[in-house]
């Protein structure tokens, strides 16, 4: 995940130095984990000399008034940029008064409005938060009004009229700023802008007002203990219980997750689904059928035909028809695995509860018993295989091999908690510094709550020939070590940690010229895709031999049997899995796409043709399920398959036989990683793959192992 998903409007924003040696084989490993996996993760660090980072602007332990100052300080200079390009006459302009100051600023001033935003993510200071917060309104506000400037857009457009490029970026750059302008409506009378605005705004309260309704939902259900058999005792201490003994099951999702998954009682997981599926009932029902018509009238303002054209138009699918085509494509080429993974599920139920229909509300329970029943994977015990330090150096070794990389860390860097640490990413080959990247892992108080990565400078090139290096945030949620015990990973934040290192080695490797293309810049169909190509790398026996080992005696990695085991759970029921996620994007991409659909009606016909017949729970409301629908991913929930399908599609054609092979690595960092967003995601990718993208590696990795 990265930090530029959230709301529209927030889319504004977005010791010594010790190498991490690359070595192999038992003792090596030992070595790597006690040597740097133990040192180099030591959290505890004293007597910092608060050593600056060359080539980062980016400022950290700023006090709550120096953030406002800067903030400040940031808004007068953007507004002293902006003024000057306003000022040129429209018969002068030219690339070096016009463009080169406007993307100047952009780089520039990333790092700084960072500085003042990132602190409220990880500070333990209630003042330092509520002041980041208040910056981050303050150039927020700043921006917007920024980019309906019809001062600077007239000069902008005077100069793309001439169409004197210096180069392809720069022209992609000035017409990225042209498209922002007319987004805002600055190419429309201003009867029309005024009714963007006030459709803008409609927008926003609506889909702040859907998230809130199910934020707050308090409903809840009451069961006896044995209508929650199969529970665990301790999930069971959780709930709260009412005077007659019964149980208070909420409608939030762990609780909701935890029945579905794992009760035993059918008519108990049936009437939580139910519940769940009934959450705010017709209020949620009427605000997405409002917020879709209000898209489509925001949509046609701007002169497309529906939402889906508009928010695909940027996007690498392009229209809404190839969506259509993509997800029709992906869903027909799984109907035979999900056929056959339905019917053992099925069969599994009647065993077990006699002849009674199988319904979508059992489906997360027969997967979870099937799976247990296939493969002998026991989550919780394997978690002992997984020390953080170990782990962690694991994903080093491999990143710095994979892609030609060399981490250092700096043991006197400036930092905002003793837990984080610091590292200067260099080329191995020529030592060339590329990059800085903050860890910051362990879970405290007051922190952000999820995993993620945060782009904190982008990497560009300035007019003078110059060169700025990326700087980047990895938040993780890890627990640390406790009275000598060290601290352990579930599988699933194994994977997470390769995913957002897929981020970091993405922003570190970018040599875009503009910072607006910079690292995570990309399409965003396609910015998952270099951190979902990593994940892989946690599903093959080399890589878990490597960062595994027995948290008592970590020279004992996992068996191979174990590794064999874990990738087969991978593939399991996939492809029924796969018919879910579809179904949710065709109804996402179908409401955007036409106006005036019965929503109720359309999840009625989509939700037995997409899953083999299972027909949608009894009155329940689709807009309980789809909280992607009204803010964040609107006619956009398509965009994690699409991810997918290119990722598996690069690492089966080129990494499948060759984990470590550093020319195939290089050859991904040069041609997908170091463009970023200066390059069309489908250009980027045959030019990678020798030619164009298929689906057939993901169709094949959904059926391969048959159950």
């Amino acid at each position: 995940m990265t930090e530029s998903q959230g709301n529209s409007e927030k889319m504004s924003k977005q010791k010594r130095e010790r190498s991490l040696l690359a070595v192999s084989g038992a003792a090596a490993l030992l070595v790597l984990a006690v040597n740097l996996g133990i040192n180099a993760f030591n959290s505890h660090r004293k007597n910092r000399k608060n050593k600056d980072l060359q080539g980062s602007k980016v400022r950290v332990n700023l006090s709550a008034s120096e953030i406002l100052k800067l903030a400040d300080r940031i808004i007068t200079k953007s507004k002293e940029v902006h003024d000057a390009v306003a000022s040129i006459p429209l018969d002068k302009v030219t690339y070096m008064n016009v463009i080169s100051p406007l993307a100047e600023l952009e780089a520039q001033q990333f790092p700084l409005v960072q500085s003042c935003v990132f602190p409220k993510m990880v500070t333990t200071s209630d003042d330092v938060h509520k002041a980041s917060a208040e910056a981050e309104r303050r150039i927020d506000t700043h921006l917007l009004a920024c980019s309906k400037r019809e001062d600077v857009y007239r000069v902008v457009k005077a100069f793309a009229a001439r169409g004197e490029w210096v180069n392809a970026e720069a022209k992609n750059y000035t017409q990225a700023l042209m498209r922002d302008f007319e987004r805002n409506g600055l190419n429309l009378t201003l009867t029309k802008r005024e009714e963007m605005q006030r459709v803008r705004i409609q927008i926003d309260k609506l889909s702040l007002q859907y998230i809130q309704n199910l934020t707050e939902d308090s409903t809840f259900l009451l069961f006896a203990e044995t209508e929650l058999a199969g529970l665990p005792p301790e999930f069971l201490k959780s709930l709260d219980k009412v005077t007659d003994g019964k149980f208070k099951v909420t409608l939030k999702s762990h609780h909701v997750g935890a029945v579905l998954e794992l009760c035993e009682v059918g008519t108990t997981r049936r009437m939580v689904a139910v519940a769940y599926g009934k959450r705010c009932g017709e209020v949620n029902l009427s605000i997405l059928e409002d917020l879709v018509q209000l898209r489509h009238k925001f949509a046609r303002l701007l002169g497309y035909s529906s939402y889906a054209d508009c928010a695909v138009d940027l996007r690498m699918a392009k229209t809404p028809s190839k969506v259509f085509e993509f997800l029709e494509d992906i869903s027909n080429s799984l109907t035979d695995s999900a056929n056959m993974e339905l019917s053992m599920l099925k069969d599994l139920k009647r065993k077990e509860e006699g002849d009674h229909p199988f319904g979508i509300e059992d489906l997360l329970y027969y997967v979870k018993k099937a799976e247990a029943q296939q493969f002998n994977v026991d989550f919780g015990a394997l978690k002992q295989y997984f020390p953080v330090n170990l782990v962690l150096s694991g994903v080093f070794k491999i990143v710095q091999d994979l892609f030609g990389l060399r981490f250092e860390e700096i043991a006197d860097a400036e930092v905002w908690h003793s837990d984080v640490c610091v590292y200067s990413v260099f080329d191995l080959s020529s030592g060339e510094l590329l990059g800085h990247f903050y860890l910051d892992m362990y879970i405290r108080e007051g922190k952000y709550n999820n995993t993620c990565v945060v782009a904190l400078q982008n990497g560009a090139l300035s007019s003078n020939g110059s060169r700025q290096i990326p700087v980047v945030l990895m938040i993780a949620q890890l627990q640390k070590d406790v009275s000598g015990h060290p601290a352990l990973l579930r599988f699933s934040e194994v994977v997470d940690l390769f995913h957002e290192f897929g981020h970091v080695v993405q922003h570190i490797c970018n040599r875009a010229s503009f910072a607006r293309f910079s690292g995570l810049g990309f399409d965003q169909d396609f910015v998952e895709v270099p951190a979902l190509v990593l994940e892989n790398w946690c599903y093959e026996s080399f890589t878990l031999k490597l960062i595994s080992g027995f948290h008592q005696d970590i020279t004992k990695p996992i068996k191979d049997e174990m590794c064999k085991a874990i990738k087969r759970w991978r593939c399991s029921f996939s492809a029924l899995k796969m018919r879910q996620e579809i179904l949710y994007s065709l109804f996402d991409q179908i409401i955007h796409s036409a106006e005036n659909v019965d929503i109720v009606e359309l999840f009625k016909h989509l939700h037995p043709r997409i899953l083999l017949g299972l027909p949608m729970l009894e009155d329940v409301n689709p807009a309980s399920r789809f909280p992607c629908s009204a803010i964040g991913h609107e006619a956009a929930c398509y965009s994690r398959i699409w991810s997918e399908v290119f990722a598996a599609d690069i690492f089966a054609s080129k990494f499948h036989d060759s984990y470590l092979n550093q020319y195939v690595g290089m050859q991904f960092r040069n041609k997908v990683l170091a463009p970023g967003g200066a390059k069309e995601p489908i250009e980027v990718l045959t030019s990678f793959l020798g030619r164009e993208p298929s689906t057939q590696a993901f169709i094949d990795s959904k059926s391969q192992y048959r159950l």
